[in-house]
């Protein structure tokens, strides 16, 4: 009993130093993040004519945090993955260690192309298609709050999402995945994808349906990988036995 509190404690305390590790990646990232915001923020904003609106002094800190706190989340989501791979690599076996550590760089990228999937596809084909519902019967006039907020939610939701392929063959690769459980949930993740494309997009069925058909197409990917990681774990298996 008294063997494995100790166990527990040593456990807790690698998780803590790595939590440790990855909030203060995250708060340097931040704080590198926050040098450069102005010129992010004018990258994020060339396509505009005129400027963004601001109703309160507080918008432009409220604009300047969320856009170096993207930044930061992307920098920081390798180191997280990292911290995750060493807190259960005494669980896995020499094989394991070395096939798993590999999704890591892959976290990384498909967290970028869904950002850039989001901002540099997404984001114009809604926002374009809602100016053209309000046509000539409004004046336009973007806050640079509601601007952003906008953004944030058709852009960062994306960057996960994309991780998909990668957290499944990464399960599929420790066993704890397969292909045919992957099918046998098609309906229900389906479900839930459509449920997250509704939360994550205005209320139109276009902007929904921009949404969602990607997602599905994701979700097929990862079973289509998941079967390729699965196949080589099975040989990989058989040839040690």
């Amino acid at each position: 009993m008294e063997k494995e509190v100790m166990q527990l404690t040593d456990h807790l305390a690698e998780l803590r130093k790595r939590i440790i590790i990855t909030l203060l990646i995250f708060i340097l990232s931040l704080i590198v993040s926050l040098l450069f915001v102005g010129d992010l923020y004018l990258f994020l904003v060339r396509g505009l004519e005129g400027k963004l609106a601001l109703l309160g002094p507080g918008d432009i800190l409220w604009v300047y945090m969320v856009i170096a706190s993207v930044f930061a989340v992307a920098i920081t989501i390798p180191v997280a993955a990292y911290q995750i791979w060493k807190f259960i690599k005494p669980a896995l076996s020499v094989e394991e260690q070395r096939a798993t550590i590999m999704f890591i760089p892959g976290l990384f990228i498909l967290f970028v192309l869904g950002i850039s999937f989001g901002y540099f596809v997404l984001f114009p084909l809604v926002l374009s298609f809602l100016l053209e519902i309000a046509g000539d019967q409004f004046e336009t006039f973007f806050t640079a709050e509601k601007y952003f907020q906008f953004m944030l939610h058709l852009t960062l939701p994306f960057g996960f999402l994309f991780e998909m392929p990668a957290v499944v063959m990464f399960l599929t690769r420790l066993g704890i995945v397969s292909p045919e459980k992957l099918v046998k949930g098609r309906k229900i993740a389906y479900f839930l994808l459509v449920i997250v494309s509704v939360l994550i997009t205005p209320p139109d069925l276009i902007s929904d349906v921009l949404v969602i058909i990607p997602l599905f197409i994701l979700y097929e990917l990862s079973i289509s990988l998941s079967k390729i990681v699965y196949k080589k774990r099975v040989s990989a298996e058989a040839s040690v036995a």
